[in-house]
């Protein structure tokens, strides 16, 4: 006599990366108050006690995610500070990429735990640029935040106006002559330190 039991097909093994893309596309459709670990263990058909095993806790995945989310092809090409400028145009269209992409990456970087990778390009791209190392970090620091704030602002701005809660007055042109006003002006003030 035979026995007709049923198969159980094996699970999914999913790798770090497949439960990070998860992860981003959570974030890009729900944004990061939705962006749970029974969620994302959810939408890979598996026990949230199984995402423990590639990231130690929420934090960890999400410094997962801003290191992603910042991660900007080098451009050794533009001389000085045209260099430094680019490099902040290209993260802040990276973090505009990704819903809540600032938000993720600024609560990374504030507590330490990723995503400094954009700061140690600026910092170097400074250097490069002839600001001597101290001060190259400083003013890497204050146009870190002041992208991280800019388009922050941008993204809350477009979640409101998605909502109806807000009517969005700036158009992403002015928006982003506003930000390149912005990097413009930091690196006008570094000018004159030296």
């Amino acid at each position: 006599m035979t026995s007709s039991r049923n198969p159980r097909s094996a699970p999914t093994r999913h790798s770090r990366e497949d439960v990070a893309d998860a992860a981003l596309d959570i974030l890009n459709s729900f944004g990061l108050a939705d962006l749970t670990m029974r969620r994302l263990a959810q939408s890979l058909d598996v026990q949230p006690s199984a995402l423990y095993w590639h990231y130690e806790n929420k934090q960890s995945l999400l410094a997962h995610l801003a290191d992603l989310i910042v991660e900007v092809p080098s451009s050794e090409t533009s001389p000085g500070t045209d260099r430094v400028r680019a490099r902040c145009l290209a993260l802040r269209e990276r973090l505009l990429a990704y819903r809540d992409g600032a938000e993720v990456v600024a609560s990374t970087l504030a507590l330490g735990l990723g995503a400094e990778a954009p700061g140690i390009d600026l910092t170097a791209a400074l250097v490069d640029a002839g600001t001597d190392p101290e001060t190259a970090a400083r003013v890497s620091g204050v146009l870190l935040h002041f992208i991280l704030g800019q388009v922050s602002h941008e993204q809350q701005r477009a979640q409101a106006g998605s909502l109806g809660a807000a009517a969005p007055t700036d158009t992403s042109e002015s928006e982003s002559a506003e930000f390149g006003f912005g990097i413009d002006l930091i690196l006008g003030g570094l000018a004159t330190l030296r």
